[in-house]
């Protein structure tokens, strides 16, 4: 995963809250930064774990 993913994630996030907030604060704007760069990160670790889990529970061998 790249730094490009996250930094997006970011700027939708702040956008997001400018639409629902126009007179929002720095402070709210820096929150939902972080958020959105977190939750990023958060979604594409959860989803290479759940590819792996996949992965590892492919076995052909075994009866159904």
């Amino acid at each position: 995963m790249g730094i490009l993913e996250e930094v997006i994630g970011a700027v939708v996030a702040v956008e997001g809250v400018k639409k629902l907030d126009p007179n929002a604060s720095i402070l709210t704007e820096g929150i939902a930064a972080v958020a959105g760069y977190k939750g990023v990160e958060a979604v594409t670790e959860h989803l290479e774990n759940k590819e792996a889990e996949n992965k590892e529970g492919d076995v052909p061998d075994q009866p159904a």
